[in-house]
């Protein structure tokens, strides 16, 4: 068992910092500092990338009332999220600009097609605004601010200069953009001028957890805490509390 907010940040080499995580279930901020999670400033959002295939089908679906839409596999709408969706750095002012629209199209491999046109960057924004879904949490950017907020004033700029994102979700081009931009507003916002996080977008993160979990398995000193199964079942659980504690 290990904290993937730690072992996003294994990912980058650092064992302190903050975790932007932004999975398929569920979102994450998460300070580490020295290997240890701070409970108290670590927020959830329940909008992640499941959530964002089901909006963009219903979308589709409003813009486009046909049966094949509602019948299409969610695996099929999962690829057309990930090969056509982008985050808006304007959202409004791209939603109120046809022109500012890109349209794309989409071959579903039976001889058909799907096009996109303002779905591509109003399927993502939930992760920054959730009221588009009817929910009354904050959005990532202001999560990821107020993680910070509730740190020691001695950490706060040690673990935003390397604030690391992770988790497929955060693959959208833009994401990295928008979220730095936000983030930024929200210090200057709430008197925090001399913050400024350094995001930290490594290519790889949509499976930053899974590397980071390879490496700290390579570890010499991690060695002494694998559990074989001959030692589980000669020993019990109690084993799992005294190697892990």
């Amino acid at each position: 068992m290990a904290s993937t907010a730690l072992l996003a940040l294994c990912s980058v080499g650092a064992f302190s910092g903050l975790a932007v995580e932004a999975g398929a279930g569920v979102c994450h901020t998460t300070p580490i500092y020295a290997g240890h999670s701070w409970q108290k400033a670590t927020f959830r959002l329940d909008v992640a990338g499941s959530t964002l295939s089901r909006y963009l089908r219903e979308l589709l679906v409003a813009a486009c009332p046909d049966q094949q839409l509602q019948a299409l596999p969610r695996k099929v709408i999962t690829q057309l999220k990930k090969r056509c969706c982008y985050v808006s750095l304007d959202f409004e002012g791209d939603l109120q600009n046809p022109a500012r629209h890109h349209p794309a199209s989409f071959c579903l491999g039976n001889g058909c097609s799907i096009c996109l046109s303002s779905e591509r960057f109003r399927c993502p924004e939930p992760i920054f605004q959730p009221s588009l879904l009817g929910q009354a949490e904050p959005g990532l950017p202001t999560l990821a601010f107020q993680a910070l907020q509730r740190l020691p004033a001695t950490l706060r700029t040690r673990l935003a200069n390397t604030t690391v994102l992770a988790g497929g979700s955060t693959l959208f081009p833009g994401f990295t953009e928008r979220l730095e931009m936000e983030l930024g507003a929200q210090c200057q916002r709430h008197g925090y001028g001399a913050l400024r996080p350094c995001l930290v977008a490594r290519p790889g993160r949509g499976t930053a957890v899974w590397t980071g979990g390879s490496m700290v398995a390579s570890f010499r000193s991690f060695q002494c805490r694998w559990i074989t199964r001959a030692m589980y079942q000669e020993c019990g659980s109690r084993l799992v509390h005294k190697v892990f504690n």
